[in-house]
């Protein structure tokens, strides 16, 4: 695979610029405002420093505080090449100080408590911070706990895997289906039934190791199981589509209504909670399924933060045991609190948990909170776009983006067809992808 890497360098300008098709082209510099208020953002991730970065240079005046304990700032799209080798645990870790701009202050605490009513939010420590604006960008949780028998520190072991958990986890699920590519035998591969970041992540790994064990040891003798509580491999319809004919080609096996809710590793076997149809009724039936693996790749229910489920910014009709902030989904501010905007992962809206959403929903609540400093209505819309690098083999992969209401919305029409696996699409991922990223995180793309 080095050698792959290395016989392309000279492509990456062609993939620097083909990386703009993520939605992290760049933008006009906006007049600057003086002002007073008092702007608090919890979150030091992609969309929290993001925002941070443009607002310093938007305003004159202001009191800008970041909440965040995190000494370490993940670029975690690099997740999925980690696990399969492809990058080592490093190159999805900086610090957090690197990206912050000067002018604001960084208070290293989780925030514990938000009053909306008192516009207060309180850290650990007990300190409270008064704001006139909130911006709430804390990222989300992995429910490890929901499933019986598992822990982050079993990854690595027992045949297990599981990316999400961060960087040194990513390295060793990658320890993990190395083993399996070697050996071979059955791989099960999941996602769960909550929201999450990035859906496409569980597709990726899967297609990767199965890649990647069709040219190793395993070579013919092992078997690729997807496992999913849904009904459908991808939420755009068109897409699960190409998805399914590929798994076909690939002889994956796909599981749908399956939820991982118990891991057995001694006996190497998982169990779901199963939801089929009754063919005479029409209604669902709930049972339980076990399978056994050799290889098993977790992905745990996702949810808010206590912090926000805690603070009454949540739906209540929907969403209501993941917690996501109840805000409108075309300009992410609170449906109640209109002080208050949502970011990122925990943005209660139906799509945008990707680093290029984040790119396309950071300008829209910097218009609308600078509009309402100044007095004003904001006129910029969030349209739901996502983006998604669909890897489907070392050195393939397929650009997906789309809005809302699941319309395609290729950046280069043709030039770049969607649905199609391209080297090109596999270099914005592996190599550009990276720099437009960081270039956002510094407000300049």
């Amino acid at each position: 695979m080095a050698e792959f890497h290395s016989t392309r360098r000279g492509f990456i300008g062609l993939g620097a610029a083909g990386a703009l098709a993520l939605g992290l082209g760049g933008g006009a510099q906006a007049a600057r405002l003086t002002t007073t208020a008092r702007i608090v953002i919890i979150g030091a991730g992609a969309a929290g420093t993001t925002l941070a970065n443009r607002l310093v240079e938007r305003l004159d005046g202001a009191t800008i505080t970041v909440i965040d304990p995190r000494r370490e700032h993940l670029y975690q799209p690099g997740l999925s090449l980690v696990a399969a080798g492809l990058k080592p645990a490093n190159y999805v870790v900086s610090q957090t100080t690197d990206w912050l701009p000067s002018g604001i202050t960084l208070i290293r605490e989780k925030a514990a408590a938000i009053d909306p009513l008192a516009k207060t939010v309180s850290t650990e420590s007990g300190q409270r911070l008064d704001y006139d604006f909130l911006v709430v960008a804390p990222g989300l949780v992995l429910d490890h706990a929901a499933i019986e028998g598992f822990s982050p520190d079993m990854v690595g072991q027992h045949g297990i895997g599981a990316l999400y958990a961060g960087p040194d986890h990513a390295a060793k699920t990658w320890e993990a289906a190395h083993t399996f590519s070697e050996e071979g035998g059955i791989g099960l591969f999941t996602r769960p039934a909550t929201e999450m970041k990035c859906a496409g992540a569980p597709l990726k790994h899967t297609f990767l190791i199965d890649d990647i064990a069709s040219r190793g040891g395993a070579k013919g003798k092992y078997e690729v199981h997807y496992a999913c509580p849904q009904q459908v491999l991808f939420s755009v319809p068109i897409v699960s589509e190409k998805i399914r004919m590929l798994f076909g080609e690939r002889r994956i096996a796909t599981h749908f209504g399956q939820t991982l809710t118990a891991i057995d590793h001694g006996a190497k076997r998982a169990t779901f909670a199963t939801v089929t149809t009754d063919p005479a009724t029409g209604q669902a039936v709930n049972s339980t399924t076990e399978m056994d693996y050799d290889y098993l790749h977790v992905i745990p229910p996702q949810r808010a933060p206590d912090v926000i489920r805690q603070s009454g910014l949540s739906w209540t009709d929907k969403w209501s045991d993941q917690g996501w902030v109840e805000c409108d989904m075309k300009t992410l501010r609170h449906l109640r609190y209109p002080e208050i905007f949502a970011l990122g992962d925990v943005a209660g809206v139906p799509k945008g948990k990707t680093a290029a959403s984040v790119k396309w929903q950071v300008p829209v609540v910097e218009d609308h909170l600078i509009a309402a400093i100044g007095g004003r209505d904001g006129t910029a819309v969030y349209d739901g776009y996502t983006s998604c690098p669909m890897i489907t083999r070392v050195g393939r992969a397929m650009l997906v983006e789309f809005d809302y209401h699941n319309n395609l919305v290729p950046s280069f029409p043709g030039l770049i067809a969607p649905l199609e696996e391209l080297w090109i699409s596999w270099l914005m991922k592996e190599v550009a992808l990276k720099a437009t990223y960081n270039a956002m995180l510094r407000g300049k793309a």
